[in-house]
């Protein structure tokens, strides 16, 4: 079975094929991007769930959560074409940094 970051290896491959007439700087740049694309387009879905668009459009929150996850997968192929080989372990440590105080929080609990 694999795992997230073999699935994301894979789909770097496949993306970065496609963007081999690019400069590898413009195809991080571009990827940091789609992060951002990604998560206004969850926004969005937001913003029909409660009705706030002007465009009529309705969301469910299955839809958010679909957005999210594409905001969650361009981050870290992003991170993937910033550095190949060592984003996992950057990942890892970052994770345990960020998440230290919800830790100390449920041990204390």
């Amino acid at each position: 079975m694999d795992t997230l970051w073999d699935n994301i290896e894979k789909l770097s491959a496949v993306c970065r094929a496609a963007g081999a007439h690019l400069p590898d700087e413009e195809l991080k740049a571009l990827q940091v991007d789609k992060v951002a694309e990604e998560a206004g387009e969850a926004m969005h879905a937001l913003h029909g769930l409660k009705g706030l668009t002007t465009c009529g459009d309705d969301h469910t929150w299955s839809e958010v959560q679909n957005d999210l996850v594409g905001a969650v997968i361009a981050a870290l192929l992003a991170m993937h074409y910033i550095d190949p080989t060592g984003a996992r372990a950057t990942f890892d440590e970052i994770l345990h940094q960020r998440t230290r105080r919800g830790r100390e929080a449920a041990a204390a609990a």
